[in-house]
């Protein structure tokens, strides 16, 4: 298999699922939490602001939604987290089997889409993934490693609560 590009499509819109009242889904749990970041969005929502541990970004609607495109979005951020995290993933898979050069040329793209989801109200996310540089065993086994595409794949158990 070529090691220029091996490409993988995780992506949401080719799965049905039943409507959020109905699903028996189990979610992923955490045993306990290693590291916790935090975020605070405050202003106009998707034309506010966000900051996280001193980071501070202006958020800027994209211009295909209407907005002005002169800051960043929350897909973006998202594609970043995850691109990001699946090239750790697939690195630290790549030193556990003993082969830590089987990852030196790994490059992650992720491209997050905002759409309307198959029979439910508001708006969705999908992913597509592709990846250079690294065989189909080990992107395999690094896409069940990775915290985002656990998530992404089981769900994550979400409490929102008024302050």
């Amino acid at each position: 298999m070529s090691s220029f590009l091996t490409a993988a499509r995780f992506s949401s819109r080719a799965i049905t699922r039943p409507s959020i009242q109905t699903s028996r889904r189990t979610f992923l749990t955490l045993e306990n939490h290693k590291y916790t970041a935090t975020a605070v969005a405050s202003g106009a929502g998707r034309n506010g602001t966000v900051t996280s541990n001193g980071l501070k970004l202006n958020l800027a609607m994209p211009k295909e939604l209407g907005g002005s495109g002169n800051g960043e979005n929350p897909e973006q951020l998202f594609a970043m987290g995850y691109s990001s995290c699946l090239l750790g993933a697939i690195q630290a898979v790549a030193r556990q089997a003993g082969k830590p050069d089987a990852a030196k040329d790994a490059k992650v793209h992720v491209s997050v889409h905002l759409g309307e989801p198959t029979g439910m109200p508001g708006f969705g996310i999908g992913a597509d993934v592709k990846v250079e540089g690294v065989d189909d065993e080990l992107l395999q086994k690094a896409h069940e490693f990775c915290p985002y595409s656990r998530a992404l794949k089981y769900g994550v158990n979400v409490q929102a609560t008024a302050a």
